[in-house]
């Protein structure tokens, strides 16, 4: 059956293809997350481990409003692992860094999904896609807090946290 919602489907095209790249990075962000929140260890183990849990369960139920969004302007989710991989900006981590390895990553992960929710709204606000912009909005904001907080846990160190270092 046609989808006639006043976004032509060239256009709900693309912005299925954003939200994917936005699926897949959200997607690996939530497993990093939880992985270190099994894994985490030193003097920080609590308040990381319940930071972590707080974050990848709020990424968790995250990824069915944006994969559902796919699903309302007619096209799949993308849903596996080789798929991700090919579609995401963040690298999936294979060990156990220490903890301040951990929150590095996170703080860039987070901030490349800022990254990718930006890219993403503008293409639905170039196609006048009021909720695609607003889903993509809350997910910025949750993100850049996110960011934030992981940050400031680095900041009594004394040193200067930078996404890009973490990327190395």
């Amino acid at each position: 059956m046609a989808i006639d919602i006043g976004i032509t489907e060239k256009q709900r095209a693309k912005i299925a293809e954003a939200l994917s790249h936005m699926l897949a990075d959200s997607y690996i962000l939530y497993l990093k997350t939880h992985n270190f929140h099994w894994n985490v260890t030193g003097p920080m183990f609590q308040t990381l481990h319940i930071m972590f849990m707080d974050q990848y369960t709020e990424q968790w139920n995250a990824l069915d409003l944006i994969a559902e969004r796919i699903r309302a302007l007619g096209y799949p989710a993308p849903g596996s692992y080789k798929r991700y991989a090919v579609l995401s900006s963040i690298k999936e981590e294979e060990g156990v860094p220490a903890a301040r390895g951990m929150i590095l990553q996170l703080v860039a992960g987070q901030e490349a999904v800022v990254r990718t929710a930006r890219a993403a709204f503008k293409v639905a606000d170039t196609a006048d896609d009021q909720p695609t912009a607003d889903l993509l909005t809350q997910r910025m904001e949750i993100h850049e807090k996110n960011a934030w907080m992981l940050r400031s846990l680095l900041e009594d160190d004394g040193t200067a946290v930078s996404a890009k270092r973490a990327k190395k």
